[in-house]
């Protein structure tokens, strides 16, 4: 009765192992788990970047 009362305690390896393996699980029903759930960033062009004004700070060529 006390396994009820306390979560029975595991090591990392093994709780990396249950881990994938609810999630393999996941993939192959087609779920989506609660942390698994990752929105991409839309894609922006690069045009607001600062240009390297390095050579006309030191006066080169």
């Amino acid at each position: 009765m006390s396994e009820q009362q306390e979560p029975k305690k595991i090591d990392l390896a093994e709780a990396m192992r249950l881990k994938l393996q609810q999630k393999k699980q996941n993939q192959a029903t087609g779920k989506v788990g609660g942390e698994a759930t990752h929105t991409t960033k839309a894609l922006r062009s690069q045009n607001h970047k600062k240009p390297n004004n390095q050579r006309r700070r030191t006066g080169g060529s």
